[in-house]
């Protein structure tokens, strides 16, 4: 099947600030993009784009005093299958974890590993280990906090989530990824496009959206403690360490955000990208 992918993301910006922007399709998923996926900004600026620590694509540029606008219209082409699983998945000792994975074992800006460690061990050390003990970690923090975007905020930790029950997308992801990784599971935040494609639509307006991959049996595999269900064209644009190491533009700087639109829309066929 196909999706239609976009966004529409304004600001007003008192004095110029530079910004660094991430808003691409994954590179793993470069080979399913129908259409350039490239970031269009009005007024016309120079762009630099460059590859982080994590393999997202980013792209840096300076927005000038005033109003800027960053949009983009493209198609990709999905299996239109759920989620990938395997509920035989092993966990992997972490003397045998590839050195890249290990970094998503530590603590990070909103992931106390150290301080939810016990509660984990707790919660969930006697279980058998793999697959399902991270699917009972996906469906305690399903059940247990309560989603509400009023409960939203900017330096909301895992601990917090955990204390408060209660918080926005992001905030499920990151007690989730918590609790994998004092248990010894690599786990890694993920955000991109997930449309309500084959689900009841909801009246929410369309957002990026945040999940969780944990490391199992050599691979990563995809998971979401907020919906706690498989999901059909789910789109990948970046993996972090949690939500800092992925957010969607960064300014230094002040940068009034004042129009937020996003799209994420299967297509029965071809369709023209959207213009400006």
């Amino acid at each position: 099947m196909r999706i239609r992918l976009g966004y529409d993301i304004q600001f007003e910006v008192p004095v110029p600030a530079p910004v660094v922007a991430m808003l691409n399709v994954h590179p793993s998923r470069a080979g399913d993009l129908l259409e350039p996926d490239l970031l269009r900004i009005e007024p016309e600026v120079k762009q630099e784009q460059y590859t982080d620590g994590f393999g997202n694509l980013c792209c840096r540029f300076t927005a000038p005093a005033g109003w800027i606008r960053l949009w983009n219209s493209t198609l990709i082409e999905d299996s239109g299958e759920v989620d990938p699983h395997d509920f035989a998945a092993r966990e992997i000792p972490v003397a045998d974890l590839p050195p890249e994975a290990l970094v998503f074992l530590l603590n990070s800006r909103y992931c106390e590993v150290d301080l939810l460690s016990y509660t984990a061990a707790q919660l969930f050390g006697g279980m058998a280990p793999g697959w399902q003990r991270v699917q009972a970690i996906c469906d305690w923090v399903h059940e247990n906090v309560t989603f509400g975007y009023q409960f939203a905020s900017a330096t909301k930790t895992a601990l917090d989530v955990y204390r408060e029950r209660r918080g926005v997308c992001r905030d499920f992801q990151h007690l989730a990824i918590t609790l994998c990784r004092s248990l010894n599971i690599p786990a890694r935040y993920a955000t991109g496009y997930l449309g309500d494609i084959r689900v009841p639509v909801t009246d929410a307006p369309m957002d990026f959206s945040a999940w969780f991959e944990a490391y199992l049996d050599g691979r990563w595999w995809a998971f979401d403690a907020r919906n706690n269900e498989p999901r059909v064209g789910r789109v990948l644009m970046a993996t972090g360490r949690d939500a800092t190491d992925v957010a969607i533009t960064t300014s230094f700087g002040d940068a009034r955000l004042v129009h937020f639109e996003v799209t994420a829309d299967e297509v029965t066929a071809p369709q023209a990208s959207i213009g400006a």
